[in-house]
């Protein structure tokens, strides 16, 4: 699973729920998907390697 911060709960290594990997403008790589305890928007900026991985595994789902 992708871990990332949560702003509204404020907690470190929340698991994301329904991940989706996107390319930014500059050409790297961002998760994005929702908090499990208060559904909030969450996003990881994540490295090649690691988006690569997260796809592969089923972690997250492709979106570019």
């Amino acid at each position: 699973m992708i871990e990332a911060y949560c702003v509204k709960c404020k907690k470190k290594g929340q698991k994301m729920l329904n991940a989706k990997i996107t390319k930014t403008a500059r050409g790297g790589f961002m998760a994005k998907g929702k908090c499990p305890e208060c559904g909030t928007t969450m996003c990881a900026v994540l490295s090649k390697e690691k988006a690569e991985k997260a796809i592969q595994n089923g972690e997250a789902e492709k979106g570019f």
